[in-house]
């Protein structure tokens, strides 16, 4: 059985479930069993081993890339879109003040601190940091996920991290958020077909949108609306989460090198030399 993380979030469950439905099957035969935690857990369980897939933050990676292979599927990134720095509508913020973030690994809290060195930051689940906004036990926070769509109408935008990383990156790069990481110690062949069966999944699920979705709202799956879900799925699911693109593998070469420089990791790593050699099955099969 090949255990598979995912955070509950709508475009994690669009991506996985055609799976879980019956949708697609392993060319091997391999069975699936999917757990859904929220995305710093996920990168925490990264780090610990703890899943033989497991969805994670790009900003993460870096530090498991010697125990994880990098999916090529299942990517969410933003283009002209992302998290959200928000506050209380009219405050003020100053160059100390308390922002709470979703997790010290997420790739929008680590371009956070590069843009905001001086603020004293907490960690929260991603669902806790509206309301900590809002009850004043922090001055802003950045929201994640389907956060950024539906948020209270007393907090305004302070900043997008889109922005930041047009600051840092050039806006001609997509922003790198959320990928999928496989266990090493799993074999090759194996490994590929997992591969590729979740690449399926993305496709099938990409290709049959409103029959996904309407199962996945009937049977309560998701935290959002019949709308809200449409949005959010063209913004962090659609044709672009199948399969990376030689601009999304620059991107992720971008941030990869912007953490270095910032100090978070030892070295800049490039993205195509930690992929899955999909050829050596290939040239098994000719």
């Amino acid at each position: 059985m090949i255990s598979v993380a995912h955070s509950p979030d709508a475009d994690d469950i669009f991506m996985y479930y055609a799976i879980a439905f019956g949708w697609v099957d392993s060319k091997l035969g391999l069975q699936f069993c999917n757990t859904a935690l929220d995305i710093q857990t996920l990168n925490e369980a990264a780090l610990q081993g703890s899943y033989d897939v497991s969805a994670i933050s790009f900003g993460v990676y870096p530090l498991i890339a010697q125990d994880y292979a990098l999916l090529r599927t299942g990517v969410s990134f933003g283009s002209g879109y992302g998290p959200k720095l928000i506050k209380l509508k009219g405050k003020q913020l100053k160059p100390h003040c308390k922002v709470a973030l979703s997790g010290a690994h997420t790739t929008n809290a680590l371009l956070f601190r590069i843009a905001y060195p001086n603020a004293k930051i907490v960690y929260k689940n991603f669902l806790d940091i509206e309301s900590a906004v809002l009850n004043g036990e922090v001055d802003a926070g950045v929201l994640i996920h389907e956060s950024i769509l539906t948020f209270s109408d007393q907090l305004e935008v302070e900043r997008e991290i889109w922005d930041i990383w047009c600051e840092l990156a050039g806006d001609e790069l997509p922003l790198p958020l959320g990928g999928m990481a496989l266990r090493r110690s799993i074999p090759l062949l194996r490994a590929i077909d997992i591969e590729s069966t979740l690449t399926k999944a993305v496709q099938i699920a990409t290709q049959n949108k409103p029959l996904l979705s309407t199962m996945l709202l009937n049977r309560n799956l998701i935290r959002v609306n019949a709308k809200e879900l449409e949005t959010y799925l063209n913004l962090y699911a659609n044709a672009d989460s199948i399969s990376l693109s030689p601009v999304q593998k620059q991107a992720i070469d971008t941030l990869f090198s912007l953490l270095h420089k910032a100090g978070f990791y030892p070295k800049a790593l490039c993205c195509e030399e930690f992929l899955l050699p999909r050829e050596y099955a290939e040239l098994r099969d000719s």
